[in-house]
């Protein structure tokens, strides 16, 4: 892939374009996966089993997510009591740490789905009919920023294993061992907002199940 995306910049040099291989090699790589995800969401609108594995997929990040804050807490359990019966418990604050930000990318992907992500929706729902088109652009533009960062996350992990970096606490950890929940995180949330771009663009909705703030009328009571 590396000495195909070299070549490709080559011929596109010729031209007097300026060529950076490694982002030709990152386009590359996601194209493919965003073809497959497309492939599935368009599949997931004809079998019931497709789009129940996808909701599946980000349910499982939720539930890792849940399993990692129960470590957290069990982790500050420990923490508490080494400190009541004088053990030590050396790099307890950095594993405390790592499993908060590990929770935190697993749900990124399983929030966005359960509507738990701040959406203003004011000026979309100014739009009126033309709704749809302002959901295309909101989940293109976040589509694309997905991808960039999950891209980056990659790299940087990748980076911290070339390097041998290590956390700099007690625990001595090598930090692309915490860095693989970012990884998989952000992969799960570009493919989550992918999802709902194309079927926003196929079925005219996406697959959020509940929305922060609710198109209602203005004028109606608030309910209980």
């Amino acid at each position: 892939m590396k000495d195909f995306a070299k070549g490709v910049c080559t011929i596109v040099e010729i031209t007097g374009i300026d060529c950076d291989w490694r982002a030709t090699q990152a386009v590359m790589i996601a194209l493919p996966a965003i073809f497959l995800v497309l492939l599935l969401t368009w599949l997931g609108t004809r079998f019931r089993v497709v789009r129940s594995g996808l909701n599946a997929l980000y349910t499982l990040g939720g539930i890792i997510s849940a399993l990692f804050l129960l470590a957290m807490l069990g982790i500050i359990v420990a923490q508490m009591v080494a400190r009541w019966s004088g053990v030590a418990f050396p790099g307890s604050t950095n594993y405390a740490g790592y499993c908060m930000a590990a929770s935190s990318f697993f749900a990124l992907a399983y929030a966005l789905n359960a509507g738990a992500h701040i959406r203003v929706n004011l000026m979309l729902t100014a739009l009126g009919r033309h709704r749809r088109w302002g959901e295309m652009w909101c989940f293109g533009i976040g589509a694309l920023l997905a991808t960039y960062f999950a891209r980056y996350a990659i790299k940087g992990t990748m980076e911290s294993v070339r390097w041998n970096d290590i956390s700099q606490g007690q625990d001595a950890t090598p930090i692309w061992i915490p860095q693989i929940a970012m990884c998989i995180g952000t992969v799960l949330l570009a493919i989550a907002v992918w999802d709902n771009f194309f079927r926003i663009i196929l079925q005219g909705n996406s697959n959020i199940e509940a929305e922060t703030v609710k198109d209602s009328d203005p004028a109606a009571p608030l309910e209980a």
